[in-house]
C-alpha cells in the first residue's frame, strides 16, 4: 500500500501536521517510517479515516451549480471486471465516484489508498495520478 507523509496526510484531512502526529501517538493512525526514516502513514488506513470522519454539510440555498473543479483525494474503493471499473475517492468531506475502463485503472496505477485527482467537467469525472502514464 502507498505511504503518505504526515504533511500530506494533514492536507488531505484538512487538519494540522500536529493533529496527524497526535493521531499516530494515540493509535488513531499507525505510524511507520519510510526508506528515508520519515514518519508516514498507510494510504488505505488514511483513506478509511478520511471516509469515516467525513460528512457533507447541508446546502442552505439548495441551489444548483455548474462546477468546474478538481478534487484531490484518496482512493477508497475500486470495483472492476474485465472491461469497466468504478473508482471511489474521498476528497476531504467529498465522496467522488468515477466509471472508467479497467485498463485505465491499471495504467493509472490506481489502488486503495493511493492519491488521485477527480477532474469534474459537466457530467464527466476524470481521474489523474501524479505517477500515472498518459493514456493519450
Amino acid at each position: 500500500m502507498p505511504h503518505i507523509r504526515i504533511s500530506e496526510a494533514a492536507r488531505f484531512l484538512g487538519v494540522s501536521d500536529d493533529t496527524v502526529r497526535r493521531w499516530t501517538e494515540n493509535g488513531t493512525l499507525t505510524p511507520q517510517k519510510d526508506s528515508a526514516g520519515r514518519l508516514v502513514v498507510d494510504g488505505l488506513e488514511l483513506a478509511t479515516l478520511a471516509r469515516d470522519q467525513s460528512h457533507l454539510p447541508d446546502d442552505p440555498s439548495r441551489a444548483g451549480s455548474s462546477a468546474r473543479n478538481r478534487f484531490i483525494g484518496l482512493v477508497t474503493g475500486i470495483t472492476a471486471d474485465k472491461v469497466m471499473a468504478q473508482v471511489e475517492l474521498q476528497c476531504g468531506p467529498f465522496r467522488v465516484v468515477s466509471l472508467m475502463s479497467s485498463e485505465a485503472v491499471r495504467e493509472l496505477g490506481l489502488e486503495l489508498g493511493s492519491v488521485a485527482t477527480a477532474v469534474v467537467k459537466a457530467t464527466t469525472v476524470i481521474i489523474e495520478t501524479p505517477q500515472g502514464k498518459s493514456i493519450i
